[in-house]
């Protein structure tokens, strides 16, 4: 049985999902509210609610799909298209994360 923590940070939505044997068990997406007033996606703006977002986000979803870190088999997350910095936080965290766990 294999379960993946995905994680998407590619513009101005962050998001984590478990996915065992291709079932999806979870799916929570942080929107970003704080471009509104400007129109638009401001990058630099978009990189900080990410790393703001992602540490909760990723809570949410283990605690919605009823498993914990340690079941997870892989980790996988967004590399392109997107903001470089906000896939830059994503990635980071993803690696980071999978080489805390081993």
């Amino acid at each position: 049985m294999a379960t993946i923590l995905a994680i998407e940070s590619s513009c101005d939505e962050t998001s984590a999902a478990i996915c065992r044997d291709g079932k999806i068990l979870s799916n929570y997406i942080a929107n970003q509210t704080v471009h509104e007033k400007y129109g638009g996606v401001v990058p630099e703006m978009a990189s900080r609610a990410h790393m703001q977002n992602i540490v909760p986000v990723v809570d949410i979803a283990l605690k919605e799909a009823g498993v914990s870190l340690e079941d997870a088999d892989a980790i996988a997350f967004t590399k392109a298209p997107g903001l470089i910095g906000s896939l830059l936080v994503g990635s980071q965290f993803a690696k980071s994360l999978a080489l805390a766990l081993g």
